[in-house]
């Protein structure tokens, strides 16, 4: 973990009161913690640095799902590093969707964040047009390989054909990518590790339909975002399901209730103030339209997925 963190985390057991982090450090390489603890004086919760990687979860996590992640599995790795960065080696069925996200933020001075950052792609293009971009994810594995991204500026991996058949490939950086300018950590979406308005971006793609508490999880997003220059890409295909949240919790896809209709336009009555329970302060919306990204979960079977977003600034 860079010590540049240190700065911009807080306890994320304690919130909504922001109590700073103390750390102390085992091993350190320069300005990369990579062993140690983060404590909390406050609750006495302590948070292990292993490997480089922190992790922030807090001490109660809400989950609407019992069970291993399916986000920990080898398949799932081999899809998302696919969906990621199969550009990058030039793969035919590659999408574009991962730069066409990033032309939707203007260049700013200040941290990004990327919520459900996955395996990172859109942390290190977050790190083209802002100051440091910091990538968050409950997963692992995800993060994990972010990181060796991150640190090494490449990633060998099986890519699944078949069955059990699989074929090599490598992911490699450009060479212009700062990996000083890129942080990754295990954390929660609906309990973000952070001081509050500290961000000029921050960003959420295809992931409010995965939370347990959608509402939360944009009152999150909404905190941590500066008052004033702020800009927020939230992307989503809202598949709402009960796997992930109850119904009650949903933010659309419901005939009667407070949330009734469709997602998209429920979330931009909630961020531009237009509902009596909106984000404050109110967020101006800038544009709106799709993105169609992909997964391959084998060669014979990919996921296309229209993903809605919607551009805010304040």
């Amino acid at each position: 973990m860079k010590t540049k963190l240190l700065d911009y985390i807080i306890c994320p057991s304690c919130l909504p009161s922001e109590n700073s982090l103390s750390c102390h450090a085992e091993d350190q390489a320069g300005q990369d913690i990579i062993a140690g603890t983060l404590h909390c004086a406050q609750c006495g919760a302590a948070y292990p640095i292993q490997d480089g990687l922190a992790f922030l979860l807090p001490r109660a996590l809400p989950s609407a799902q019992a069970g291993p992640s399916k986000y920990e599995t080898p398949a799932s790795l081999s899809a998302y590093l696919w969906g990621h960065y199969a550009d990058m080696f030039h793969d035919p069925d590659a999408s574009s969707a991962y730069t066409d996200w990033s032309g939707l933020l203007n260049p700013a001075p200040g941290p990004a964040l990327d919520l459900g950052c996955a395996v990172g792609r859109f942390t290190f293009e977050l790190s083209q047009k802002f100051d440091f971009a910091i990538g968050l994810d409950n997963s692992i594995q995800f993060v994990t390989a972010a990181r060796r991204l991150m640190t090494q500026g490449r990633i060998d991996f099986n890519l699944i054909d078949e069955g059990r058949l699989d074929t090599p490939r490598t992911i490699t950086l450009p060479s212009n990518w700062d990996p000083g300018r890129v942080e990754f950590i295990v954390a929660d979406a609906l309990a973000l590790p952070f001081k509050s308005g500290l961000f000029s971006a921050a960003s959420s793609l295809n992931l409010l339909d995965k939370v347990p508490r959608p509402l939360v999880h944009l009152q999150e997003l909404n905190r941590i975002s500066r008052n004033s220059g702020a800009q927020l890409l939230l992307s989503d295909p809202y598949s709402w399901s009960i796997e992930a949240a109850a119904e009650a919790d949903w933010l659309g896809g419901v005939l009667t209730g407070p949330f009734a209709g469709k997602g998209r336009d429920n979330v931009k009555e909630l961020l531009c103030g237009r509902r009596t329970d909106s984000l404050s302060p109110g967020w101006d919306v800038r544009d709106r339209g799709e993105v169609w990204w992909r997964l391959r979960n084998h060669a014979n079977h990919f996921e296309l997925i229209r993903s809605c977003y919607i551009t805010t600034v304040r």
